[in-house]
């Protein structure tokens, strides 16, 4: 390519030093040494003597893959030039940029890094992640002339003004920096959107998390329709879905995958690995709903949802102290303890956990309790179910209580409801209560219909139960029983909402995704779940709890589901909630009863804001709401915190359900079946 008019002198050109201190027989050194002296001399040969300087920077090399990059491992040597790198090696092609986009979003080569990184197979994050010496063929890749040249033709068309974005691309995309892979094998080229990583430590100055910050001030939020819950429809986030998966940068993985096997739903899923407190952690992300398409935005969303709530996004550095400091400092903290601990004999047994200490210092974020309209600490394990360390790892959270919207009162709505959701089937559930079943043939709507005749292709019969226990708002949970009593027995869904055909319907919805693969699912690991239904300890995952119930044997501690106490139209089954539902059009009318509801029963409403730059961008919000004294959802049989807090025993009784608090030996001590 020929050189422009305002290509820099030749004193320009040459290259940043790049880590001295590396040694050329470091696994990709030498290559990239090779590359960068390549690109420098095709860098000096384009300049013309009397241009303007700066226009052209040369291009600066560093490797990808040899070293830790988000800083768990050893220290990366190449710290201090990655940032401003546009030429990325890695074992077998190059990534050229960031380049081009619209200038609101800037990203730089350690965000690229870092996305990067997050890709890569467990065995080589663990590798670069956990300290091990680097090996590897110190000459790879080898370099041809003609894969320079490819190289070299890529930088020059992208950089630095780079090219527009095809046509094809969304608006969201298109205003992101891209990344150009050269693939060294082939020669062939693809280009990436690359979304700013919030953790990059050169992009973002670390500030202290504050009280003011944390502050919610929630007003009048009106609805489009005074019988809807969600203030934008689905398709109007702008989500850079090419940059949320892709498998150069991906912020949320490598692809979306569909499942064409599936006849009840259209599901759209994906995965990734987060380093947590307990290692590298699969997190899947899914959606599911009639079209491909819809299930795909549901998938994005619940991925943004759970990049937001494993760690903490937000630029802002939590407060360390212990328990006992901030109550003798009168700062407003919320206790553990209201949250439930695990039997003294898990921390004895598991050495994953350990006691809460009072006098121990721990992280703790600022959330914002919505009964005392006043900011209060949390503690970070409780909020961020994915990071933590070793001083806090008093209890395993998840993403119970997690939820996103348009706004916070909209996502704060929908993650108490889920809290409710959770502990209404928890208390139906150990406390052996008998609940009403609901006739579905008195549903108006199709889509219940429609459910209920594809589980009837696969074999199932499927019933719905009203689980309210002391809070007005419905809570339904789905059964699917499989007829012949075979391998997938039984499966178990909830959902909880303002409008209970809504809620019958996505209770069904949930529970018609499973059926269709857990016979498979329980025949692959018939042998495992046999032995966990002789001994519940062995019960460990969240997959195993409602794959037990796949197990026909396991049906006998379901008689209170499959025994319902009464069953009645879904009118009459909610007709005391239909005069308390609001109608108003505004959306805190429908929060300010929830949470009036959960103060009434003796507990605060706490929510931390979780919202990350990348879903401020795009409209959303996400939050952790707490409900302390609620019943939280665990799984893990030795790790139930539900079995010992005192909601377990007096709700049946504030509900009604029962005329005095359960004694010991009235409590269901199997595994809960919630998937």
């Amino acid at each position: 390519m020929t050189a422009t008019a305002t290509a820099p002198p030749a004193r320009a050109a040459r290259a940043p030093e790049v880590a001295p201190e590396v040694s050329a027989d470091t696994p990709l050194e030498a290559a990239r040494a090779h590359l960068q002296r390549a690109l420098t001399a095709r860098h000096t040969g384009l300049l013309a003597p009397d241009t303007t300087p700066g226009a052209l920077p040369a291009p600066l090399v560093v490797p990808l893959g040899s070293t830790d990059t988000l800083g768990f491992g050893r220290p990366d040597p190449y710290a201090a030039v990655r940032p401003a790198a546009t030429v990325h090696l890695t074992s077998r092609a190059v990534l050229i940029g960031p380049w081009g986009g619209a200038g609101t979003a800037g990203a730089c080569g350690q965000c690229l890094a870092m996305r990067w990184q997050r890709l890569r197979s467990r065995s080589e994050r663990e590798a670069l992640e956990l300290g091990y010496e680097p090996h590897g063929a110190t000459a790879w890749p080898v370099f041809t002339d003609w894969a320079v040249d490819a190289v070299w033709a890529a930088w020059q068309a992208m950089l630095p003004g780079g090219r527009p974005a095809p046509s094809t691309v969304s608006d969201a995309d298109r205003a992101l920096p891209r990344v150009t892979r050269v693939d060294l094998g082939t020669l062939a080229t693809a280009t990436f959107p690359l979304l700013p990583e919030p953790l990059c430590p050169s992009c973002v100055t670390e500030r202290p998390d504050t009280a003011e910050a944390a502050r919610m001030t929630l007003g009048p939020t009106p609805k489009p329709d005074p019988d809807g819950y969600r203030l934008r429809p689905l398709g109007s986030y702008p989500l850079p879905t090419a940059a949320l998966a892709n498998p150069v940068c991906g912020a949320l993985g490598s692809d979306t995958w569909i499942n064409p096997a599936s006849t009840t739903t259209a599901p759209v899923a994906g995965t990734h690995f987060v380093r947590g407190y307990a290692g590298l952690n699969d997190v899947t992300f899914s959606g599911q709903a009639n079209s491909y398409a819809t299930s795909r935005r549901l998938a994005h969303l619940e991925g943004l949802e759970r990049y937001a709530g494993t760690h903490r996004r937000r630029g802002t550095s939590p407060v360390t102290a212990s328990h006992r400091a901030l109550l003798a400092a009168g700062t407003p903290a919320l206790d553990p303890a209201d949250c439930g601990f695990y039997a003294p004999e898990t921390y004895e047994r598991d050495h994953l956990v350990s006691p809460f200490d009072p006098d121990r210092e721990i992280p703790w974020v600022w959330g914002h309790s919505l009964r005392d309209d006043r900011p209060l600490l949390v503690p970070a394990r409780l909020a961020h179910y994915g990071a933590g360390v070793d001083a806090d790892n008093f209890v395993f959270e998840c993403s119970n209580g997690c939820a996103t919207g348009s706004s916070l009162a909209e996502a704060i709505l929908f993650g108490l409801l889920e809290l409710v959701e959770r502990d209404a089937f928890l208390v139906a559930w150990y406390g052996r209560t008998r609940l009403t079943e609901i006739d579905l043939a008195g549903c108006r709507g199709r889509a219940v219909r429609a459910m209920l005749d594809r589980a009837a292709l696969h074999g199932y019969d499927v019933h719905a139960y009203d689980t309210r226990m002391d809070l007005a708002v419905p809570v339904v949970t789905a059964l699917a029983v499989r007829r012949d009593g075979g391998p997938g027995t039984l499966s178990f869904s909830a959902a909880a909402g303002f409008d209970p055909e809504a809620t019958v319907e996505a209770a069904l919805s949930e529970v018609l995704t499973y059926i269709p693969h857990l016979p498979y699912q329980v025949a692959d690991r018939i042998g495992e779940l046999e032995a966990m239904a002789g001994d519940f300890t062995k019960v460990l995952h969240l997959k195993d709890h409602a794959q037990l119930y796949g197990l026909p044997a396991m049906a006998v501690h379901a008689r209170e589901f499959l025994e319902p106490s009464a069953v009645l139209p879904l009118a009459e089954a909610f007709a005391d909630w239909t005069p308390r539902r609001p109608r108003t059009g505004d959306l805190m009318d429908d929060l300010r009863l929830l949470t009036d509801d959960l103060v009434r029963a003796g507990h605060d409403v706490v929510a931390v804001d979780q919202t990350t730059p990348e879903q401020r961008r795009m409209g959303l919000h996400t939050v952790s709401t707490t409900v302390p004294g609620l019943l939280p959802i665990d799984f893990g049989w030795t790790r139930q915190r539900a079995l010992l807090m005192p909601r377990l025993r007096t709700a049946p009784r504030t509900s009604g359900r029962h005329p005095r608090d359960l004694r010991e030996d009235e409590i269901k001590a199997v595994p809960h079946p919630f998937p």
